[in-house]
């Protein structure tokens, strides 16, 4: 399966860089008052193509063809963002991601991050560990291990939104004793975290459900945990409480491998 979910996302890497190359970057305003591009429906196309033709039967619930209008969902089913961090594509800075994870009863069992700019895929799923490669030539090339490194007691370095931190962040990260800090954009936080390049990531805005099951996933499967605030792991396709975002989640923290941890 994780094979299959690396190909749709190599097909949708590709679908964006065909809109890029065309120069058709126009960004129109969901009903969410999210943006949206030509490219976040091209690969949601090329994605959706991939996985109903090597995993048939399987729901796929994408952030651009039915977002929060989707129904909860139970059992096994993919999630799918084709294009996290669309104010990064826009503002041209290569730092946004396509994201599929593959859920099982509430859990990202499998996920797979690919940056189409940058030209790199991360991958991993329960039981299998986690890993990285270049992609060369549309196909990835040696893959590469990947481990989250304990956390230390202190001098930790945080990761955080280049766009959406805000004042209860910093609050958050100096309690964390994060003394170095890096900014990333969409899901490429938690690559960091799960090759060892970083600590914590401290969430305290909106993210939906589609922007972090894949990093769930792989971060989890490199010995790494995402944890709500009260310490419980994020879930994934409802039910939801009343009075809750349908897809939303809640303030959570992303941390690597425990202390001590080999």
């Amino acid at each position: 399966m994780l094979e299959v979910m690396i190909a749709a996302a190599l097909a949708g890497g590709r679908a964006i860089r065909a809109v890029v190359e065309a120069g058709d970057t126009a960004v129109r305003t969901k009903a969410d008052a999210s943006p949206v591009t030509a490219a976040d429906e091209a690969a949601d196309a090329a994605i959706a193509a991939v996985l109903a033709r090597d995993a048939p039967g399987i729901p796929i619930v994408s952030e651009e063809s039915a977002g929060e209008r989707a129904p909860a969902q139970r059992g096994r089913f993919f999630l799918v963002d084709p294009l996290d961090g669309t104010k990064e594509f826009v503002a041209g800075s290569g730092e946004y991601t396509v994201n599929i994870a593959l859920v099982e009863d509430g859990r990202a069992v499998a996920g797979v991050i690919h940056t189409p700019a940058l030209g790199l895929v991360c991958v991993g799923a329960r039981g299998e560990g986690a890993r990285e490669a270049d992609v060369l030539d549309g196909a990835p090339a040696a893959w590469r291990p990947i481990r989250a490194r304990p956390v230390p007691a202190s001098d930790r370095i945080a990761v955080a939104s280049r766009r959406h931190a805000g004042p209860e962040t910093e609050a958050c990260l100096e309690r964390l004793g994060a003394q170095t800090r890096i900014s990333r954009g969409s899901s490429l936080k938690f690559c960091l975290l799960a090759a060892g390049e970083a600590d914590v990531y401290p969430r305290l805005s909106p993210t939906m459900e589609w922007d972090t099951a894949a990093g769930q996933a792989i971060l989890e499967a490199a010995g790494g945990r995402v944890e709500r605030l009260d310490g419980t792991p994020l879930s994934y396709g409802g039910p939801w409480g009343e009075g809750t975002r349908p897809w939303g989640n809640p303030h959570f923290i992303a941390w690597g491998a425990p202390s001590g941890a080999a």
